[in-house]
């Protein structure tokens, strides 16, 4: 039994660095380090759950090679459930080149692979009935679970008795609330980027963006500002929690997912909303402060290196 499913996209990330240009046709540039590491919305948000010692189990679709094998044994390593992840032959998994220049600025290729094979076909209910929240991660990334596909998937889980929660992602075919808003009645929480949020409401400033999602019957809106930390919009409060003081930001891959991770660690904790932010926000400066998912520890760990208490 698992406190939280997360269903989404699941990515082997090869990360470059330093690159300031790329080869000529072929030459070589030689680069400081090349590494893999996870990637993927729900393999992130995932991960960090995993070490901050959340019951995670996780849905989605890899490949049968080398990637989709490295994606299970992380997960594995930090005990998440991967019996829900479809290994599938007849693609590879999905992958990015991430490049990292100089100054901290990342470019990407991207293979969307297994993710674009994933559907509402594989999606294994008996692992969500056994869960208290479904976190979908992220919209606009798997292609086969985007739109009336996802809405079908949060309106069973709702059916079932679970908590749901949605993360977005940038949608970079421009369909936004054509695909999202089928599914925002059956969303409990809403946690997007701001940037993304302004794009999907059509509204520029965090309380009216807020109010349009509540309107569709979301209990708990969370705009994540970054740098910022966030705001939060229910429909009895409203407020915003800063973001902690990071000493030296190594990398900021994963920082989104990662402090969704710490807000879902706080609401299966029954904490309340102020403190899930404080500790979500805790989490995410956790993460930035080394690569990847790396730099999250334990609850007890992140909350003595970042103290939540007002």
């Amino acid at each position: 039994m698992s406190d939280v499913v997360c269903l989404g996209q699941f990515t082997a990330d090869v990360v470059v660095t330093p690159v300031n240009s790329l080869p000529e046709k072929g030459k070589a540039i030689f680069v400081d380090n090349i590494s893999l590491h996870n990637g993927g919305c729900a393999c992130n948000t995932a991960m960090a759950l995993g070490k901050l010692g959340i019951d995670t189990a996780v849905i989605g679709k890899v490949g049968c090679d080398t990637f989709g094998d490295f994606l299970i044994k992380i997960m594995k390593d930090v005990n998440i459930d991967t019996t829900g992840i479809v290994c599938d032959c007849s693609v590879n998994t999905s992958t990015t080149v991430v490049l990292i220049s100089p100054d901290g600025e990342r470019s990407f290729l991207h293979f969307y692979g297994g993710n674009a094979k994933m559907s509402e076909d594989n999606v294994n209910y008996d692992i969500v009935k056994m869960a208290k929240i479904l976190h979908v991660a992220a919209a606009f990334l798997v292609p086969g679970l985007d739109g009336e596909s996802m809405a079908c998937v949060l309106e069973k889980t709702h059916q079932i008795g679970l908590m749901t929660s949605l993360d977005t992602a940038w949608d970079a075919e421009g369909r936004w609330m054509q695909l999202l808003e089928p599914c925002l009645r059956h969303v409990d929480i809403f946690i997007p980027s701001i940037e993304e949020a302004q794009i999907l409401s059509g509204k520029q400033h965090a309380p009216e963006i807020a109010e349009a999602f509540l309107d569709y019957g979301i209990n708990t809106v969370v705009l994540k500002l970054g740098a910022e930390g966030c705001y939060v919009r229910t429909p009895e409060d409203e407020f915003s929690v800063p973001a902690f003081k990071v000493e030296k930001v190594v990398d900021t891959l994963g920082a989104g997912d990662s402090f969704v991770a710490g807000f879902l660690a706080a609401v299966i904790k029954g904490w309340d909303l102020r403190k899930a932010c404080r500790f979500a926000n805790a989490v995410g400066a956790a993460c930035v402060s080394a690569k990847g998912t790396s730099g999250i520890k334990s609850i007890q760990e992140t909350i003595e290196q970042y103290p939540i208490e007002p």
